[in-house]
């Protein structure tokens, strides 16, 4: 199982230090159509992350595309490296045009999103603000009408009064 920023792998054979290229998921986002600045930026994003830093999580973009790879530390840097062009080559081919893809191997992942990562889409958060607002609007104006009443229970209490 590999979630973000978590790995977990059971096996009946021994697996450390084992370089493991097999894929284990892959996700595609919509497509963009073809958009030549973000088709290159990702291209760009996707070389930054296979690139040989000496270090076992990248993360870096270029304008709006945001990338991240990670592979786990039982692997060589040599072998991380090589692992990471393999994703990089494969989220490339398999999501083409897409406004992000995932892909995870079975020692490392690459991930890119054209506009931050999609756990939440921008799409998500005008969805998020929108509700929001809305429940702010609610609150405030049962508040209203409960000062409002309130207001109105005092004028009669004074006008039966005298």
């Amino acid at each position: 199982m590999q979630l973000d920023g978590c790995f977990v792998k059971y096996d009946g054979t021994s697996f450390l230090g084992v370089e493991d290229k097999m894929e284990v998921f892959k996700k595609c986002g919509s497509s963009i159509g073809y958009n030549s600045d973000i088709l290159t930026r990702r291209d760009v994003v996707l070389a930054y992350m296979a690139a040989d830093n000496g270090q076992y999580f990248r993360v870096g973009g270029s304008g709006s595309v945001q990338g991240v790879a990670q592979c786990v530390q039982d692997l060589s840097l040599s072998e991380c490296q090589d692992c990471l062009e393999e994703a990089g080559g494969r989220v490339k081919s398999e999501c083409g045009a897409s406004a992000w893809g995932d892909v995870y191997l079975g020692k490392c992942y690459v991930r890119y999103s054209e506009r931050g990562f999609h756990s939440r889409s921008a799409d998500d958060d005008g969805d998020m603000d929108k509700t929001l607002a809305i429940i702010i609007g609610i609150i405030a104006g049962v508040a209203v009408i409960i000062v409002f009443l309130s207001f109105l229970t005092r004028i009669c209490d004074r006008k039966e009064g005298k």
